[in-house]
Order: structure tokens, then C-alpha cells, then sequence
């Protein structure tokens, strides 16, 4: 009985974070602010939320963290302000709906990279998984009739497929990062990826309030607290209660919610050939990861940070 209500705690905690990760879209659109200001903020902030999460909770005894690992971490962090500032451009330049898809590309480039940068063999299914979510992305952007997709503009498709990319290296990076607790990790990532942007906002006087207003900081102090400090404590706090392909599955909530809140609130509708090309690109990524390649009972995944919402479950990445 313990069990079963201690699954459906973790359930809660993992949806409440996809729908969380699924409505940052909505925010950005009515910060009036640089995508690199906002990114530098929601790295601060949401590690102020960590930290404060990590102060009451109870006491446990942790390992020094060895300076190789900070180096990684400290990496990722660039990486992770970068994959943001690209996102926050595309959510800029295009709709909710286009950006995030082409931002769910990470999963492919993975899948596709892994073969190189890890040695691992490409199946058959992976490789035609790979192929439908390109046919789909094409079928999003516009690019399989030769224009862009209605209502998109293309630099908004490029930042999102460049979130992508960045996303793909955050994996990679992660990877190389083992046995640090998730939110200790999380935090130092979120605070790299803060401070990182400092020197570039001081350089370019990128710490210029132009159009901003009470409202405008209720909506960073949103992103930064709701959006990533708590999102990610839901999630990483939901991990031991899932299994890992229930993970897998609930995870793809962020894209479908982010689709769903761009319609309902936004008026972004996706075209006919827009949803077939969302159907191909998410459905592909469910069944690569779904699909059972071993034959052993699954473990849950060791979750990590990255950006609001989760294009690699497998690698333990959190959401967006």
C-alpha cells in the first residue's frame, strides 16, 4: 500500500514538472528581455532554489566533488546557457509549437552521434526512428515544400534545431559526469551556466532594462524558480518512484502540453502537415526509446540537468 502510494506521489511529481517544462514557451513570449539576460537569470535563480531546497532538506553525507568533475560540469553549464539562449531566440522567432519540435530533434542527433562518440551499435530501429523524426522535422519546418512552415520563420527553425545540437553535447558531456547527486550537479550547472553569461551581458551592457516592469519580473522570478528550481526538484524527486520506461513515456508530456498551451492560449494551431511532421517526430523518439533492446529488467535513469524538458530520457536528462 506504501508502495503503491509512493508511485502515485512520483507520478504526480513527474507530470507536474512536464507541464511545468511545457508552458516556459508562454513565458518567454511576454518577457520583454535578451534571451542571454533571461538565460543568465534563470541559471541564477534556479540555483538559489536548489540551494535553498539542499539547505532543508536533511543532512547527507556527501563526497567531495573531484575538480575533473567540476571541469565537466563547469563545461555543461556553457553549454546549457548556450542551448537556452538558442531556445529562448527560436520561441522569438517562430511558434511555441515549431520551436519545441525542432528543439525534440536532440534525441536523433544523439542517437546518431552515438555510434562515434561512444561505441554503441546503431539497430535497425534506431536508425529508421532517426529517419522518420528527419522526414517529420522537414515536415514541420516547411522545408519538404520548399517554404516555411505557416506562421514560422525560418531563423526561429535554425535557433530551435541549434538548441538541439546544444542539447545533444549537453547529453554528451553528462555522460562523462557519474556518481554525484543529482542536485548538487544540477546546481553547479545552473550556477556555471549564470555566471558564464555575466562577462558577455557586462561587455555588450546586456543588463539593460529597456520595457521592463513589475510584470517583467514576476515572469523571470517564474522561470527561474517555477520553471527550473522546482521543476527540476519535482523531477528529480519523482526518479526512485517511476520506472524507467514509465520515465521515457510520461516524459514526452513536455512537448505535447507545449503544443497544447500554444494553441489554447497563443492561437498557434499547427498546420495539417505541421502535425503529421509532430506525429513523426515525437512518435519516432517514443518508440526508440520504448521499444526493448535487452533483455533485462530496466533501471530507472540517473537524472541530470540540461534544459526545460526532456529530449533524452535514456541519458537521464531533465526537461527543458
Amino acid at each position: 500500500m506504501g508502495e503503491q502510494a509512493n508511485s502515485r506521489r512520483a507520478m504526480l511529481m513527474f507530470v507536474s514538472s512536464m507541464l511545468i517544462f511545457g508552458t516556459i514557451g508562454i513565458f518567454r513570449r511576454h518577457i520583454p528581455l535578451s534571451s542571454e539576460l533571461l538565460a543568465c537569470a534563470r541559471g541564477l535563480f534556479g540555483c538559489l532554489f536548489i540551494l535553498a531546497f539542499l539547505a532543508l532538506r536533511p543532512r547527507r553525507p556527501a563526497d567531495r566533488i573531484p575538480w575533473s568533475a567540476l571541469l565537466w560540469l563547469a563545461a555543461s553549464g556553457l553549454l546549457i546557457a548556450v542551448n537556452w539562449i538558442l531556445l529562448f531566440e527560436a520561441f522569438r522567432y517562430t511558434t511555441v509549437a515549431i520551436a519545441t519540435l525542432c528543439y525534440y530533434m536532440a534525441p536523433t542527433l544523439v542517437v546518431l552521434l552515438s555510434p562515434l562518440l561512444f561505441r554503441e551499435r546503431l539497430t535497425l530501429r534506431k536508425a529508421v526512428c532517426a529517419g522518420l523524426a528527419i522526414a517529420g522535422m522537414a515536415l514541420v519546418s516547411g522545408v519538404a515544400e520548399g517554404a516555411g512552415a505557416q506562421g514560422a520563420d525560418m531563423r526561429g527553425v535554425a535557433f530551435g534545431l541549434g538548441a538541439a545540437v546544444f542539447y545533444a553535447l549537453v547529453i554528451v558531456a553528462n555522460k562523462r559526469i557519474q556518481g554525484i547527486d543529482a542536485y548538487r550537479k544540477t546546481c553547479i550547472q545552473l550556477l556555471s551556466a549564470g555566471l558564464v553569461m555575466v562577462p558577455w551581458l557586462l561587455f555588450t551592457d546586456g543588463f539593460a532594462f529597456q520595457g521592463a516592469d513589475w510584470e517583467t519580473a514576476v515572469l523571470v522570478l517564474a522561470v527561474g524558480l517555477v520553471h527550473t528550481g522546482l521543476a527540476y526538484v519535482l523531477y528529480f524527486g519523482s526518479m526512485d518512484g517511476l520506472r524507467a520506461q514509465s520515465i521515457a513515456l510520461l516524459s514526452y508530456i513536455d512537448p505535447v502540453s507545449a503544443l497544447v498551451f500554444s494553441a489554447v492560449l497563443l492561437g498557434e494551431p499547427l498546420s495539417l502537415q505541421g502535425l503529421a511532421g509532430a506525429c513523426l517526430v515525437i512518435g519516432s523518439a517514443v518508440v526508440a526509446e520504448l521499444a526493448p533492446e535487452v533483455r533485462q529488467a530496466p533501471q530507472a535513469p540517473q537524472a541530470q540537468a540540461g534544459r526545460p524538458g526532456s529530449p533524452s530520457r535514456q541519458s537521464g536528462q531533465s526537461g527543458r
